[in-house]
């Protein structure tokens, strides 16, 4: 039976700011803590669509409202037929950024390549998230999808960024797409520049041209603003933002879907014991991390995988409790011996890495050592690179990496939980196996029913809660810094949107 899938009223997606206080040019310079993957970097491999969808180049079938819910973007409508089958009918009228008009072919020929492991654009995260079989083009305007498997998150994963519509590229438009602002140039892992669309169906957008500037160190993108060589930070160092408000600064922050947490080695080492990882769990004082480290500012406690703003939030607290997380040492068997944790004959010791791109996680990690410390655990602290911390973890060589990951970038519950603790998942470093979870979360994907779908993922995040497989720490909160005078620049939770043509100086 088809039924039409309901969405929100698409509002302003903006947020207030403050006055402007003097006019600029209109152009915007961005710092953030990454950068394009190649001088040409096609939205579709890897996670170059998120840039080029903040950057305002590409858009999807369907987009998010700053309240995380479903709305049309490139679609019109979106239509479920049955368990396996989804019918998408474009808006009339789009044009590719080359003028030529977007079709329910130019769709499939973008999808096509994402979906083929045999392509150079093939991207095995989106095409696993999407889960599509077929897909047919009914005229200019409509294309159904049918998927391999009922799949509750199909609707949500059209909002990806890297699932994108684009048009044949050219040597004017090499990323040829429909959003409001036109691919210009990038040069690997330092800069993407993109300009005003002047035929942009919503009107020119007010900002003629934009860079993002790749800064992987927050302080050093920090002193580049105050010297006035960056007019906006994304990821603004939380500890400095106080004093940088306080002056002609405007500062922006929104709760977001981004979870701080701790990957574990569940198969090597002390950390393979649930008790002790529940243990190390209840020694961390997350509401002293989040007014230590991040300056209150930065976000909150965390007890469970997805933030308060989300229907799918367990109502799971978290808990510090010193003295039950020593209880559950001596349960796992270790020996304090002056004030020290003993397991088989050996100090317990914990060995915990990170990364510095982004400026919260080094002073959490060290917070966390000093609350194990603190109770007799021998913990220490190295900071790495993100992937070589996670062959640390993978190969025994470290315990916990403290690490940041969006957790429903698309809104729906089913991708990090499925991405990071299922059996089989690529991304599931540690080695954690719990069939009972499993079957959760493949009943969870394959579940339309929005009730029965929130009492599944309160299960999920039960198990994990108990289990303690990874322990979240906090919820993050987006700190942006920017110049007096703009206005307009989207702060989202899912930190997938930033330039729409409303983002201008002002007079």
């Amino acid at each position: 039976m088809l039924r039409t899938v309901a969405f929100a009223a698409l509002t302003a997606l903006t947020l207030p700011l403050a006055q402007p206080v003097a006019a600029q040019d209109g152009s915007l310079t961005i710092a953030y803590l990454s950068g394009p993957t190649a001088d040409v970097p096609d939205p579709r491999i890897r996670y170059n669509g998120w840039m080029s969808n903040q950057m305002g180049v590409t858009e999807t079938l369907m987009g998010l409202t700053t309240g995380m819910e479903l709305y049309p973007r490139l679609a019109e409508s979106l239509d479920q037929v049955d368990d396996t089958t989804w019918r998408v009918t474009l808006k009339e009228g789009l044009q590719f950024h080359d003028g030529s008009p977007v079709t329910a072919q130019a769709v499939i020929d973008s999808f096509g390549p994402i979906i083929d492991p045999d392509s150079d654009f093939y991207n095995p995260r989106n095409a696993g998230l999407l889960g599509i079989e077929t897909m047919q083009a009914e005229g200019d305007l409509v294309v159904t999808f049918t998927t391999s498997e009922p799949n509750a998150a199909f609707p949500w994963i059209l909002t990806e960024p890297g699932v994108v519509v684009l048009g044949a590229p050219s040597e004017d438009f090499p990323i040829n797409a429909t959003g409001p602002f036109v691919f210009r140039e990038a040069v690997a892992d330092q800069s993407y520049t993109v300009a005003a669309n002047p035929d942009y169906r919503d009107g020119v957008p007010a900002m003629a041209e934009v860079t993002v500037r790749a800064v992987t160190d927050p302080a050093a993108a920090a002193l580049a603003f105050e010297a006035g060589d960056i007019d906006l930070v994304v990821n603004y160092p939380e500890t400095d933002f106080e004093r940088i408000t306080a002056g002609d600064a405007q500062g922006l922050t929104v709760p977001t879907v981004q979870l701080y947490w701790l990957d574990i080695d569940a198969t090597n080492g002390p950390m393979a014991d649930a008790r002790i990882r529940r243990a190390v769990s209840l020694a961390i004082d997350r509401q002293g991390i989040v007014d230590a480290a991040l300056s209150g500012v930065g976000g909150e406690p965390a007890g469970t995988l997805y933030p308060a703003m989300m229907p799918w939030a367990a109502d799971i607290a978290p808990t510090y409790d010193p003295a039950a997380a020593e209880a559950l040492l001596a349960e796992a068997g270790a020996v304090k011996e002056g004030g020290q944790w003993m397991l088989d004959g050996a100090p317990l010791r914990l060995d915990i890495v990170t990364y510095s791109s982004r400026a919260a996680l080094p002073p959490t990690a060290e917070l966390i050592q000093a609350y194990l410390m603190a109770i007799g655990i021998d913990a220490r602290v190295s900071i790495g690179e993100w992937g070589a911390n996670n062959d640390a973890i993978a190969s025994g060589a470290a315990d916990m990496h403290l690490q940041a990951w969006g957790v429903a970038p698309s809104g729906d519950p089913a991708y990090f939980p499925g991405a990071v603790l299922a059996s089989d998942a690529d991304s599931n470093i540690g080695g954690y196996s719990n069939p009972e979870l499993d079957a959760l979360l493949a009943e969870g994907r394959q579940t339309f029913d929005f009730d029965a779908r929130l009492a599944i993922y309160e299960q999920v995040q039960a198990i994990i809660a108990e289990d303690a497989p990874l322990i979240p720490v906090f919820h993050g909160t987006q700190v942006t810094v920017a110049r007096a005078g703009l206005e307009g620049f989207l702060m989202h939770p899912a930190i997938t949107y930033w330039l729409s043509p409303e983002v201008r100086w002002a007079d």
